[in-house]
């Protein structure tokens, strides 16, 4: 379980660590053209590539699987870590985030594999309480590596993590069944064609997402053409997934009402989390002017709060077999934490931005290993793998949206009030506009470049179109929260079993204790 618990931290520290110093790397590298792919690159390949580790660990076995996207992890930190140009950096980040897509999946297949489903709340809780902690504070480290030394070395240091994890999990692991050799009647298994659907799928979302409102307008072709294009690639694919032998996806998985809430849950809450982690330091950079370290600094209320309720949820969660009422909780606190959000502005005190956190921590903590068992509850052990990957993948899917949708809302929000409010100031206007307002709080370079230090009335007008685009973003989050809070009313309570039903279980009482009486 310790070996799982590092492989996790390893993988939630490189998913944000890179965000504070990515003006260092614009700067060492010499280019701004292009830099969101540095953060875009990572998502896709982590969402896209996972739901392949789920038909895969069924035929080459866990420890195989786990040890392979360890390794392919390792290779592009290895890249990424000395790269000359951005393309071989933004190559470098795909490649890890092929394997943090891998890791996130094994992670929790392996628990799942250990322990019977009512017992592996606490276990998750653990867990995913390590990944918040790590994708918390990587901004804070980050941010320590790009101003004290180099950014490579957020890089660097993956390579002896890498190689602890590696040795921790071929020792822990070691027991587990190897399953089939790889041989070419076990690559024939493999759904090659169905995740080469969804890649492209999933790729053709994320340019759109990435161009409209910055490269292009979301009017033009260019914008419009891969979204539909890539929304109807993910039918294509559920539908071609009807016709494979061993599919990377079964769409039995969405046959019950209480794994397809799951599934939807676990897609929103994912989807709100990086929302939040995604706005806040906008707010801090561009509103309450403070560095990046600082405002990575200001964000550890999530990850203090985070953590404990995690570790309780998932217990409580053991202790009475139901999921129902912690899903219902953390979609409660959700609302009320965006809500408040939507009060932020340049006059909000220390003490309403971090209480307001703290809620929303809370319903983060809470929800965090609470999906999973919602999804595995109906189904059968069989499926523990491809269910498992395809949670990690609408966990995945939903970062991505979790960065999309704001941004889009912002620049757009934005761009309608600088044509208002900056009328008469061709420049900062200009500045602004299409993507600008992000980028140059983002890098910390709003008030130097815009002047601000010296035209008071000139930032006050700033802050005003920065709060009120992050208003209407804290409100279009708080509506996707109440859709959640809606869903869980859908998903129906059932039996937790104890019984562990698998080829890799642990030989523990817990599996041994008789069945207790399904919830009411």
């Amino acid at each position: 379980m310790t070996s799982m618990a590092v492989a996790s931290l390893l993988a939630g520290l490189d998913a944000t660590s890179v965000s504070t110093a990515m003006p260092s790397i614009i700067y060492d590298l010499g280019t701004s053209q292009g830099y969101m792919w540095i953060a875009n690159a990572y998502l896709l390949t982590t969402a896209a590539f996972t739901p392949i580790f789920g038909q895969t660990a069924n035929i080459f076995g866990r420890r195989a699987l786990t040890l392979f996207a360890i390794i392919i992890f390792a290779i592009g930190s290895a890249i990424a870590g000395p790269a000359p140009s951005l393309g071989a950096l933004v190559a470098g980040r795909a490649i890890q985030g092929i394997g943090c897509g891998g890791i996130n999946a094994m992670v929790e297949m392996v628990v799942c594999d250990l322990v019977p489903l009512r017992e592996r709340g606490k276990f998750m809780g653990f867990i995913f309480a390590i990944y918040a902690i790590s994708t918390t504070i990587g901004p804070i480290v980050g941010g320590a590596f790009a101003s004290r030394a180099t950014w490579r070395w957020i890089f660097y240091l993956n390579l002896p993590l890498t190689g602890l994890t590696l040795v921790m999990v071929l020792v822990s692991l070691s027991a587990l069944p190897s399953g089939s050799s790889m041989s070419i009647r076990s690559l024939k298994r493999v759904d090659f064609s169905g995740n080469v659907l969804l890649v492209a799928a999933i790729t053709s979302i994320l340019l759109a997402l990435t161009w409209g409102g910055g490269e292009h307008p979301w009017s033009s072709w260019r914008t419009i053409l891969p979204l539909v294009l890539g929304l109807l690639g993910l039918p294509l694919f559920l539908l071609y997934e009807t016709r494979v032998p061993e599919p990377t996806t079964p769409l039995r998985l969405f046959s019950n009402r209480t794994s397809l809430v799951g599934l939807w849950c676990a897609f929103l809450h994912n989807m709100l989390v990086f929302w939040i982690l995604f706005i806040l330091p906008i707010y801090f950079q561009a509103v309450m002017r403070f560095s990046a370290f600082r405002s990575g600094i200001s964000i550890l209320p999530t990850a203090a709060v985070c953590m404990p309720f995690t570790i309780v949820s998932g217990g409580i969660m053991t202790k009475i077999g139901r999921y129902r009422p912690l899903l219902m909780a953390g979609f409660v606190l959700f609302p009320v934490a965006l809500g408040l959000f939507t009060k932020l502005d340049q006059n909000s005190t220390t003490g309403y931005w971090t209480s307001t956190q703290v809620i929303g921590a809370v319903a983060i903590g809470v929800i965090i290993p609470v999906t999973l068992p919602t999804i595995l509850t109906p189904l059968p052990e069989s499926d523990v793998a491809v269910a498992t990957a395809t949670w990690a993948f609408m966990r995945g899917f939903g970062t991505i949206w979790g960065v999309a949708i704001p941004l889009a809302i912002f620049n757009s929000k934005v761009d309608s009030l600088a044509a208002v409010r900056l009328s008469d100031n061709w420049e900062a206007r200009t500045e602004l506009s299409n993507g600008g307002a992000y980028t140059l709080a983002a890098g910390g370079f709003l008030y130097p470049v815009l002047g601000l230090e010296d035209d008071p009335d000139l930032e006050a007008t700033i802050k005003s179109i920065y709060v009120d685009s992050l208003k209407l973003c804290w409100q279009v989050g708080l509506g996707f929260a109440l859709l959640g809070f809606l869903l869980t009313f859908v998903a129906k309570e059932l039996h937790m079993r104890t019984e562990l039903e698998t080829e890799f279980g642990l030989e523990n009482e817990l599996s041994k204790k008789k069945d207790v009486p399904p919830a009411a």
